[in-house]
């Protein structure tokens, strides 16, 4: 594991006090740019100030937990980091989850106080009626109608008194993310003050070297680890400013912010990335203030980044990371990007891939990726025998499979539950994804393992075409005939309008081989 000089935090240790007093001399500089205004770095932290109080006065307990069920705004910021000052423990859930999701979650982490948008609140007041919890207090940010009972965010914020941090320890339980649900039931990730600390200090400034002249614009949303650190730890920890978007990151949505707030630095998914490139509105180079690009979430094909940077002249910094983890551990570097891989572990990380044997293995065989590293969760909640399959001692399971190279980078294979074995050879369902996109007529595809009248395992590669583009199954398998081995080539080919994905982008493979087994 390489070790670059970052000190460690202190024992005693609460992240939004840091952040407030790493700010201290930047009172008057805008820290959150959103849909309806800016946000100084003053008035931030005297509004999380005043979140800490306004939650004590509600009775709310050191590690009791909040949800936060809102679209990325200067409010979630100051609810976010309000909690970390009053020790109390916010719980981030994405936006797009169905009522039932929201339910589970309320009751799963016994939230005594929730706070969401007023845009949020029908799908709220739906999982609150199934029932098994009772919601002390709701706090309703930029919503004109409140609920009986209900709290305005702002009106809370006002009326309340400025409060002392809490003495909280660097290794305390500070926050929750819900694992994505890209291979099946989310799981409530316990994270720590410190780990917020190290991803910005070892990733932000390590990798990315994010400064304070900068302005930052994240595609991914806050309640998604990797959003998380892009819009919140990463540039409030060195001062730079940061655009927050409640919509979603549609082509056009994305672009507007690109052109009119000229952020300098942009973060956002594989999925993304395509889809803008596709767009007949995608801006010209000198239209944008780009200086460096972010991706995550799945690994990031080859075609688009060389696209993306041929386009706009600038690098996509492509990494893999996780909830468990936080943010990213293995990453490409400014001005060291390898395309088609997923680069190097970030210093102060180590990764090992072991085979099935629990052995590492050598260079250019697929294994399993572990990884070592600050910022591992401490937990599932309420998941003993996740928590002890994936948290094995100072390693991380991440539940990928990879290659390490010659040149020291990694290439990513697939999730293990999403390898294939035909005839008896591992085979990547990325590979053969990442090659199908390379067809100018392809926008996405997903590749899983379909049976066929032999009862043998075959690729099968579900299509999404771009807007006006034609192409057979015969064409595409041609097509990847061509480029890779013969084995790997898609014996089955399916079009569809769109993919099976989370809030966050990530392709849910795990739902088009439910698709395949309804199907017969």
């Amino acid at each position: 594991m390489s070790q670059p000089d970052v000190a460690a935090p202190p024992a005693r240790f609460n992240f939004a006090r840091h952040l407030i007093e790493r700010n201290a001399a930047r009172a008057g500089k805008a820290a959150l740019i959103d849909d309806q205004g800016r946000l100084s770095y003053g008035e931030l932290a005297d509004a999380v100030a005043r979140f800490s109080g306004a939650l004590r006065s509600l009775g709310l307990r050191r590690e009791e937990r909040v949800l936060l069920f809102a679209h990325d705004s200067s409010d979630w910021v100051v609810a976010f980091l309000g909690a970390l000052h009053a020790g109390v423990v916010p719980v981030a859930i994405n936006t797009l989850l169905p009522a039932k999701d929201v339910a589970y979650m309320l009751g799963d982490s016994r939230a005594q106080a929730v706070i969401a948008s007023g845009a949020l609140l029908p799908t709220l007041q739906e999982a609150m009626a199934l029932g098994g919890h009772e919601v002390k207090h709701l706090i309703v940010s930029r919503g004109s109608a409140l609920p009986a009972g209900a709290q305005a965010f702002d009106a809370l914020l006002q009326g309340a008194s400025p409060a002392e941090a809490a003495d909280t320890h660097a290794d305390e339980p500070a926050f929750w993310l819900y694992s994505s649900g890209s291979t099946g039931a989310p799981k409530g990730t316990v994270h720590t003050q410190g780990n917020l600390y190290w991803t910005a200090e070892l990733y932000g400034r390590g990798v990315l070297r994010m400064r304070e002249s900068d302005t930052v614009f994240s595609a991914a949303k806050l309640f998604f680890a990797y959003g998380l650190g892009n819009a919140l730890s990463f540039p409030l920890s060195v001062g730079a400013s940061v655009v927050l978007m409640a919509e979603r990151p549609t082509p056009q949505a994305v672009f507007k912010r690109l052109t009119e707030h000229q952020p300098t630095i942009f973060c956002g998914a594989p999925t993304g990335y395509g889809g803008m490139l596709a767009s007949p509105e995608l801006p010209p180079r000198k239209a944008v203030a780009l200086r460096l690009c972010s991706s995550a979430g799945e690994a990031l094909p080859q075609d688009i980044g060389e696209r993306w940077t041929r386009h706009f002249g600038v690098e996509i910094i492509d990494g893999i990371g996780s909830t468990e983890m936080l943010h990213i551990f293995l990453s490409n570097v400014p001005g060291k990007v390898r395309y088609g891989t997923t680069g190097f572990p970030v210093p102060g990380y180590a990764v090992e891939l072991r085979g099935e044997d629990g052995q590492p293995v050598p260079d250019g065989e697929i294994g399993d990726l572990y990884i070592q590293g600050p910022s591992a969760a401490l937990l599932y909640w309420n998941n003993r025998a996740k928590s002890r399959d994936t948290f094995q001692g100072g390693w991380t399971k991440s539940g990928d499979k990879y290659l390490r190279n010659a040149d020291g980078t990694y290439t990513y294979a697939g999730r293990n539950d999403d390898m294939l074995k035909v005839s008896g050879i591992y085979v990547s369902p990325f590979e053969v994804e990442a090659t199908l996109v390379q067809h100018p007529a392809v926008l996405e595809a997903a590749v899983i393992g379909k049976e066929d009248n032999d009862g043998l395992t075959k690729t099968k590669a579900y299509v999404v075409l771009k807007p006006g583009q034609q192409a057979s199954a015969a064409d595409l398998q041609a097509f990847v005939k061509e480029r890779l081995a013969p084995y790997k080539y898609p014996r089955f080919i399916e079009f569809l309008d769109e993919l099976p994905k989370t809030a966050t982008g990530k392709i849910q493979r795990f739902r088009l081989r439910e698709r395949e087994k309804a199907a017969g």
